[in-house]
């Protein structure tokens, strides 16, 4: 069952990569007494992920602000390492956007929004989404219904409905 509007986000350890090397963080911890934007997408490096998702973010961040957001993170079913170079090579990170990975897609899966397509070579991945979370409650959801649009789950698309 998917988690919906309202519902109490699952708990995951996710991975990042810190000055040492990689290191884990508790999805409930970044989101407690919080408003938190999270991101999902299919795959670091993959098309409409780097070309439009990512950098919808970077230009509507200081709005996010503006409506009290304290963080963006970026979900992918990646490892830190790729999570780190994507960060870099796309901006994200000196925008200040925090990049994580649920590397065996178990908080993707708890979500109720993995999938799988074997001719583009993505197996588990996440389904496109975007959503507010309050101090660990999902206040907004919104779901691309094609992995390869991203409209309702870009920056401006879930600013639109906040």
């Amino acid at each position: 069952m998917a988690i919906s509007q309202g519902d109490t986000l699952p708990d995951a350890t996710l991975v990042y990569m810190s000055e040492e090397g990689p290191a884990t963080v508790q999805l409930s911890e970044k989101t407690k007494g919080r408003k938190v934007v999270i991101f999902a997408l299919p795959g670091a490096y993959t098309g409409v992920c780097s070309t439009a998702h990512v950098p919808s973010f970077i230009r509507t961040k200081d709005q996010f602000a503006a409506k009290g957001v304290d963080e963006i993170i970026c979900l992918s079913v990646n490892d830190p390492f790729v999570l780190k170079a994507w960060g870099d090579s796309t901006g994200a990170a000196a925008a200040g956007i925090t990049m994580l990975g649920d590397a065996d897609a178990s908080f993707t899966k708890a979500m109720g929004r993995d999938f799988t397509a074997p001719p583009a070579g993505l197996i588990n991945r996440s389904q496109r989404y975007a959503m507010v979370v309050e101090d660990g409650t999902v206040t907004l959801i919104q779901e691309e219904e094609n992995p390869g649009v991203c409209d309702v789950s870009g920056g401006e698309g879930l600013l639109a409905s906040m």
